[in-house]
C-alpha cells in the first residue's frame, strides 16, 4: 500500500477528482433509513427519541432533558488542567468573534427619509456535538461562542447519550462553563429531527450547525428549508503548500494531524521540490508505522493523500487554488507574500510554527470551515451566521410625491399593476390633500 503517493502536476487530475468525490454522495440506503427517522420523529415525537436511542445507541436516557444538576456534577469532576485549558481557549475564541460584531446602520436620505439595516440575532439555535467514538467539546466551543455572540438567546445542544444515559461528561461539562442549560441526550438523524419540527420536549429551532456522522448529515440536508443549516459537512482535508525551506518533519506531522481523522479525510503536500516531497513522504511511513490511528492513517492517505510536485511555485498555487482546501499550510519562505495568491481556501496558516491543531482548538478563529471545495464560496462559521439583517425604509409623502411616478412606471413595465395601484392611490391622496401640486395621480 503507496501512503502519500508523488503525482506530478501533469498527472495529478485523477488523483484531484478522487478528493472531490469525497464527500458529494450518500448511500441510498442510508437515504431511506435518515427519511424513515425524520417521519418517524415527525409523528411521534418524544417516544420516537426514546425508541430510536434506544436502538441506535444501546441506551434508554432518564430523561431526554439533562438535568442541571448533571452538567454542575460533570463539570466539578473536569480535570482542573483541562478546565483551565478550556478556559483559556474559551476566552481566545470569544475575543475572535467580538470583532465580528456587526451593528444596526441608519442613514438619513433626504426629504426625511430613512433608510437602514438592522441586526437581529437569531431566536433559537440547535448545536449538535457527536458523541461515541467522536466526542469534540471544541466543536461545541467553536459553535456555541458565536452564537451566544451574536446575542442568540436560546442554545439547544443535543448529543447522543453513553452508557450512563447521558452524553459524555466532557460535553456536559464544557455546557455548563459556557452557560447552556437545555442540553438533551440524543443524537443521530433523530436529533436533528427534533430540532427541525419539535417535540414534546425538544423545541423546534431556527438553525442546526455541528457536525456529525453521514446520518446527522444527510439528515440537516433534508430539513433545510424548514430549518437554517450551517452546512452538509464533508471529511476533513488538508493542503500543505511547502517550497525548500520547509521541514519535512513538520509537514509530515501536520499532515497526519488531518489524516488520522476518518479513512476519507485527505492531506495533500503541494510543492516545486521533489526532495521535499520523498523526505516528506519517508517521514510519514515511518510515523504511520507507529501512529496509535495506523489504519484509519493508512486508508486516508492511501486513497485520498498525495505529493504533488509542480515545476515552479506559479504552478503550485494554481493546484492549492483548484484545491481550495478546508486547511491550508503556508509553510514556506516568506508566507505573507504567498498569501495575495491564494484565492480559495477556509483557513489559512502562515509560518512552520502555525501548524494546523492550533486553529482547531486555541488560537481563536473558528475552526468549522467548508470542505470540499466549496472553499471556493463558502466561508468560515462566524458571528454572521446567527444574526439576520432586516433592511429599514421608512419613506415621506414628499418622496413619494417625487419618486412614485417612476415607481408606477417600473411596476407597470412588469406587468404588475396592483404594484403601481399601490402607489397610485396615495399618490391621488396626496393630490387631494394638496389640490394645487404638481402632483396628480394616473389612476
Amino acid at each position: 500500500m503507496e501512503l502519500l503517493p508523488i503525482v506530478s502536476y501533469e498527472q495529478r487530475a485523477e488523483r484531484l477528482a478522487a478528493l472531490w468525490t469525497r464527500g458529494g454522495t450518500f448511500d441510498p440506503e442510508v437515504e431511506r433509513a435518515v427519511q424513515e427517522i425524520l417521519q418517524q420523529v415527525q409523528q411521534q415525537g418524544d417516544a420516537a427519541l426514546l425508541a430510536l436511542t434506544e436502538r441506535f445507541d444501546g441506551v434508554r436516557p432518564p430523561s431526554l432533558r439533562v438535568p442541571e444538576a448533571e452538567l454542575a456534577a460533570a463539570y466539578e469532576t473536569m480535570d482542573p488542567e483541562l478546565k483551565a485549558i478550556i478556559a483559556e481557549a474559551v476566552d481566545n475564541i470569544r475575543r475572535f468573534h467580538e470583532h465580528q460584531r456587526r451593528t444596526s446602520w441608519f442613514v438619513e436620505d433626504g426629504d426625511g427619509v430613512v433608510l437602514g439595516q438592522r441586526i437581529v440575532p437569531l431566536e433559537r439555535v440547535g448545536l449538535y456535538v457527536p458523541g461515541g467514538r467522536a466526542f469534540y467539546p471544541s466543536s461545541l466551543l467553536m459553535n456555541a461562542i458565536p452564537a451566544q455572540v451574536a446575542g442568540v438567546p436560546e442554545l439547544h445542544l443535543v448529543s447522543p447519550p453513553g452508557p450512563s444515559g447521558w452524553p459524555h461528561p466532557l460535553v456536559l461539562a464544557t455546557a455548563h462553563f459556557l452557560g447552556i442549560r437545555h442540553v438533551y441526550a440524543v443524537g443521530g438523524a433523530q436529533a436533528v429531527a427534533a430540532l427541525a419540527f419539535g417535540t414534546e420536549t425538544i423545541p423546534r429551532v431556527d438553525k442546526i450547525v455541528g457536525p456529525g456522522n453521514a446520518y446527522v448529515a444527510l439528515a440537516k440536508k433534508m430539513v433545510f428549508g424548514r430549518v437554517d443549516i450551517d452546512a452538509v459537512a464533508g471529511p476533513s482535508e488538508i493542503v500543505v503548500l511547502a517550497d525548500d525551506t520547509a521541514d519535512p518533519e513538520f509537514v509530515a506531522a501536520d499532515l497526519l494531524s488531518q489524516a488520522e481523522h476518518d479513512e476519507r479525510a485527505s492531506a495533500v503536500l503541494v510543492t516545486p521540490h521533489a526532495l521535499l516531497a520523498e523526505a516528506v513522504r519517508a517521514r510519514v511511513q515511518r510515523m504511520v508505522a507507529e501512529a496509535p490511528r495506523r489504519t484509519i492513517l493508512e486508508a486516508s492517505l492511501a486513497r485520498y493523500g498525495a505529493c504533488i510536485v509542480t515545476p515552479s511555485m506559479t504552478e503550485a498555487y494554481a493546484v492549492v487554488n483548484e484545491l481550495a482546501p478546508e486547511h491550508l499550510e503556508l509553510i514556506v519562505r516568506d508566507p505573507w507574500a504567498a498569501l495575495p495568491h491564494i484565492r480559495h481556501a477556509g483557513a489559512i496558516f502562515l509560518g512552520p510554527f502555525s501548524t494546523e491543531p492550533v486553529g482547531d482548538y486555541f488560537a481563536g478563529p473558528n475552526h468549522v470551515l467548508p470542505t470540499g471545495g466549496t472553499a471556493r464560496y463558502a466561508s468560515a462559521l462566524s458571528v454572521d451566521d446567527f444574526v439576520r439583517s432586516q433592511s429599514i425604509i421608512a419613506y415621506t409623502a414628499e418622496r413619494l410625491r417625487r419618486t412614485g411616478p417612476r415607481i408606477m412606471r417600473f411596476a407597470e413595465a412588469e406587468a404588475l399593476p396592483a404594484h403601481a395601484q399601490a402607489v397610485a392611490v396615495r399618490l391621488a391622496r396626496l393630490a387631494e390633500q394638496a389640490p394645487d401640486s404638481a402632483v396628480r395621480s394616473s389612476a
